[in-house]
């Protein structure tokens, strides 16, 4: 029996709401059993498309890019609770509601870009595993990303038991990757006076351009949008919007514990890529994982290098799985179609395996994705940012104005820098 099986029983006995039985087993416990929606969410912000993109940013252009990932990380708070919030007070996740309220060609479109990003974040998941595999075990890469689609589909087997036991799992993996770059940092030790300057907004031409943007779609990634709606729907059963109210609480606290963690490993990355390699003849043009975990043995010793490629692989194989749940999530919500995980887990992994088996090189390929991805954040948030705002959806909760503006502002940059971005690609700014 599961931790919330036992609650619903406790309550049913006790004639009173799953809630207030909680609560009933104090704050501190209350607050643990809430917590693990954004984590599962979290692992998207943290996964090998981050390694590629923090540690290429900081090579290059060293604390510079610090302001883009404080920026990312903090944007994706709101948008990662806007999407809970959706969940919590519809019943609903973000594409079934979707699939609600808007035409068939548009929920339809919505889908077939979403598997598209899909995709491209399996790309990112699946090559990160794989060199992982391959740095601590010296296993091929085509076999290596085989191997990561068994573990992915593994930790994904938890949910048959229960959510709980796939939240704590996720969080487990998250906790490996945050304690192995937290050696990084101790061992290390970047430069507080260069990161401070890192945090103040600039740019140098279109290359670190190129690298911001894949910074943000490695950040905020368009299936933990559709993800965590479906997470928080249905988890805790509220009777009213006050019970509502108190749910909500929980998960603003969720999301800044988890998003927080997920910061402070890119933030170090970055960080921890600037101090080692940017002013280092030989390594500032780094521009591929295995060089970096090279780097790692090199300048500071195999412990370092070892919990490099630790954090990497427990990034790869649960966010691989996290991203399989949220296709799952998307094609069930947008149009109803349902298909067997282990199937879909196939599907979505061939291009990755395509990739692996052409030689393509992986870090490269990392990036790319990241950029791809940043370009299907907004196909994510406007739909989110339109629901939340509307009262007939959100009643009571309905967002604030503040609130709708911030998010507004939010779409509006990431789309901007976007076109900014094909406009350097193609010559035209």
């Amino acid at each position: 029996m599961t931790p919330v099986e036992a609650l619903a029983i406790e309550a049913r006995e006790a004639g009173i709401t799953p809630l207030e039985a909680l609560l009933r087993r104090g704050r501190l416990r209350a607050t643990l059993m809430m917590l693990g929606p954004a984590f599962v969410a979290a692992i998207a912000y943290v996964d090998p498309g981050n390694f590629a993109t923090n540690v290429q940013g900081g090579a290059e252009f060293g604390y510079l890019l610090l302001w883009v990932v404080l920026a990312a990380n903090v944007m994706a708070m709101l948008i990662q609770y806007l999407s809970a919030k959706l969940g919590i007070v519809t019943d609903r996740n973000l594409p079934e509601l979707v699939h609600d309220h808007y035409a068939a060609p548009v929920r339809w479109g919505l889908w077939i870009q979403a598997e598209i990003m899909a995709m491209s974040t399996d790309i990112a998941e699946f090559l990160g595993a794989a060199l992982g595999l391959n740095l601590l075990f010296h296993v091929p890469l085509v076999p290596a990303g085989l191997l990561t689609g068994v573990i992915a589909f593994a930790i994904l087997e938890l949910q048959r038991h229960g959510f709980r036991r796939f939240e704590l799992a996720i969080t487990a993996l998250l906790g490996i990757i945050f304690l192995g770059f937290l050696y990084e940092t101790l061992k290390i030790g970047p430069s507080a006076s260069g990161s401070a300057r890192g945090l103040i907004p600039a740019l140098h031409g279109s290359q670190s351009l190129y690298l911001a943007v894949g910074i943000i779609g490695a950040t905020v990634m368009p299936h933990a949008i559709y993800l965590h709606s479906a997470l928080t729907k249905g988890r805790m059963p509220a009777r009213d919007d006050a019970e509502r109210a108190r749910v909500l609480r929980f998960e603003r606290l969720d999301v800044i514990i988890a998003l927080g963690l997920a910061g402070l490993v890119n933030l170090a990355m970055l960080a921890v890529a600037a101090k080692l390699f940017h002013d280092r003849p030989g390594y500032s043009a780094i521009s591929t994982i295995q060089g970096a975990h090279a780097g790692f043995a090199h300048l500071v010793g195999g412990t370092a290098a070892l919990a490099f490629a630790v954090a990497l692989l427990s990034s790869g194989a649960s966010s691989s799985s996290v991203g399989t749940y949220a296709g799952q999530v998307v094609m069930a919500g947008f149009v109803g179609l349902r298909i067997p995980l282990l199937l879909r887990r196939a599907i979505t992994m061939v291009p990755a395996i395509v990739v692996l088996a052409l030689g393509v090189s992986p870090t490269s390929a990392l990036v790319l994705s990241q950029v791809i991805l940043s370009f299907g954040i907004p196909f994510a948030l406007v739909p989110l940012v339109l629901l939340t705002r509307r009262d007939d959806v959100m009643g009571v909760h309905v967002n604030r104005r503040a609130t709708t503006y911030t998010a507004i502002v939010i779409a509006a940059v990431i789309i901007a820098l976007n076109v900014f971005l094909l406009a350097q690609t193609f010559g035209l700014a």
